[in-house]
């Protein structure tokens, strides 16, 4: 039985890719800090869903906390770590900066030790699309530089990566960071826009849309964001003789077992088209504040999923209608609206 430790598993991503590894016959262990960023019990209630599995354990402590993780870690003896445990959220990173610090440095760099340690197969780690920060070309693509970050979080998670790489290099740990863009779908967090719209046209109160509706996202279903990672986790990169050997399309390090990878749905949505969307499940119309591009924000994301179907012969397949229909279902099951 394979063994994988999953950082965040109480959290939206974690919690799906527990239950998917879990359903695969893989024993998992969770850690995670239960922070009251949103609501606790949403949280609770994932770990105790994965509870009824008996190859599930979980450990309530900070990321910060390298005894307690470094404890979890020494007993369970992962073969496979997957670090999605973060400070997450752009505008909340203006507000209480230190969180990302604390969270996504200090916190990963626990993460890297425990690995190292324990000579891991394979490390996977989260990043963002919020790394690709003022880059215009687009769809995003892994080999591009990223040295613009708009905001803390962002700069928190290209820190990640270089870390990372550092790590792969120096104790040749293979380690692969995959950038997720905008993910949805049931037992979201009450922070993002899917989650706060629903609720908003539920309810008849208005919502918030910035830049005033002029965005576009490349919104990622959660099933097809943990299916991706699941494939990932059997692709541990090696460590190149030379940069001749890694093939034009891969982002692979020339100096270190590491790649980066989007995670994508490789199409670029308009943001009231997504409104429009939900509006059609809820069977009502929203209540529209229209607001100024936020500080931090970008107008547009949009992933070059190329690398992804190059590795594991996978594409995300959920279309934003079909993924919105699955979450409002959920949300209205959930709290009984």
């Amino acid at each position: 039985m394979r063994k994988v430790l999953i950082t965040g598993s109480a959290g939206f991503i974690g919690f799906h890719l527990a239950r998917l590894l879990l359903n695969e016959g893989f024993r998992v262990a969770g850690f995670d800090g239960m922070t009251d960023y949103y609501d606790v019990r949403l949280k609770e209630r994932r770990h105790q869903m994965l509870l009824q599995n008996p190859n599930f354990r979980c450990v309530t402590a900070m990321l910060e906390d390298f005894d307690a993780l470094h404890s979890l870690a020494m007993e369970e003896k992962p073969d496979i770590i997957v670090h999605l445990a973060a400070q997450a959220g752009v505008r909340y990173s203006l507000e209480n900066p230190r969180a990302y610090v604390d969270a996504n440095l200090v916190g990963t760099f626990n993460v890297m030790e425990c690995a190292r340690e324990l000579g891991v197969d394979h490390l996977l780690m989260a990043s963002t699309s919020s790394v690709y920060g003022a880059n215009e070309e687009m769809p995003f693509d892994e080999r591009q530089k990223c040295d613009t970050p708009l905001t803390l979080y962002a700069a928190t998670k290209k820190a990640n990566e270089a870390m990372a790489h550092s790590y792969a290099h120096l104790w040749n740990l293979p380690t692969t960071m995959f950038r997720f863009f905008t993910v949805y779908g049931p037992w979201g967090r009450p922070d993002m826009a899917l989650f706060k719209f629903t609720r908003g046209i539920l309810e008849g109160t208005p919502i918030d849309i910035y830049n005033n509706g002029e965005m576009f996202r490349d919104f990622t279903y959660v099933t097809d964001l943990v299916r991706g990672i699941r494939l990932l986790i059997d692709k541990a990169p090696g460590r190149p003789e030379s940069a001749d050997d890694i093939p034009e399309w891969d982002s692979l390090s020339p100096a270190a077992p590491w790649r980066v990878v989007n995670i994508g749905n490789s199409d670029k949505v308009r943001l009231m088209d997504f409104v429009e969307a939900i509006e059609a499940e809820c069977g009502r119309e929203a209540v529209k504040n229209f607001m100024p591009m936020q500080k931090g924000d970008v107008p547009a994301t949009w992933a070059d999923a190329t690398l992804l179907g190059e590795l594991t012969g996978y594409a995300p397949q959920t279309g934003v209608r079909d993924g919105i229909r699955e979450f409002v279902a959920w949300y209205r099951d959930y709290y009984a609206v």
